[in-house]
């Protein structure tokens, strides 16, 4: 999800590499769950995502749209999002009575990186803190790899970095082509959602075998 900001308002005026160490360390979040509610459709869902969520829930796609994900336009493309359970505080699904991630263990990238965000720019990404968004006290420094808790962190980042630049190109063509909408989100949704992942393979092989052929189709 794209946003328009003012990274003077919104950060420390810095930007990181992995390598940095950053003033985001929340002591694991005790006592605190701010950041897992009244999130709305914010934590959007790349395919990684829902590829780790499927096999840690041992479900498929269809099986999250029953209750913990649902669709919304994201920069012109259908894509999937958290679904915040109903009730007074908007909280994420899997959030427990407790206040406690219910899949810690294999959670989405978005809350792997918060309180960071990333800034695009050249083809690539660099890490920035957004300050104002975590209210818990006395953060301590990490560093943003340990921070991120992602294995194989730099195939990581490079898949990420293809997806959005792969996103703002669908944009791109659908903002010149609004009639394709339709046809190029379900394309998405099909090709890098629904259709299951082998959970015994490499999930970047795969993933780029579908990039390639995506982006064949999309010049054609």
């Amino acid at each position: 999800m794209e946003r328009n900001i003012d990274m003077k308002e919104v950060s420390d005026g810095r930007l990181y590499t992995s390598n940095d160490l950053v003033k985001a360390d929340c002591g694991g979040c005790e006592g605190c769950s701010a950041c897992c509610q009244g999130m709305g459709e914010s934590i959007v869902l790349d395919p990684l995502d829902i590829h780790r969520l499927c096999c840690g829930l041992h479900t498929d796609f269809n099986g999250l749209m029953v209750d913990k994900i649902e669709l919304q336009i994201v920069d012109s493309v259908i894509l999937p999002n958290l679904k915040m359970a109903s009730g007074n505080t908007e909280a994420c699904s899997f959030l427990n009575p407790e206040g406690r991630c219910n899949i810690h263990a294999f959670r989405p990238g978005i809350c792997r990186l918060f309180p960071l965000g990333r800034f695009y720019e050249d083809g690539s990404f660099k890490y920035f803190l957004q300050v104002h968004e975590c209210p818990k006290p006395n953060k301590t420094k990490v560093k943003i790899k340990k921070w991120l808790d992602t294995p194989d962190l730099k195939r990581y980042e490079t898949y990420i970095c293809d997806w959005h630049y792969y996103l703002r190109n669908l944009k791109t063509r659908i903002e010149t082509h609004p009639e394709q909408m339709k046809n190029i989100s379900m394309d998405v949704l099909q090709k890098f959602y629904l259709t299951p992942y082998d959970p015994t393979a490499d999930f970047y092989t795969e993933f780029y075998e579908r990039l390639k052929n995506a982006k064949k189709q999309l010049t054609l």
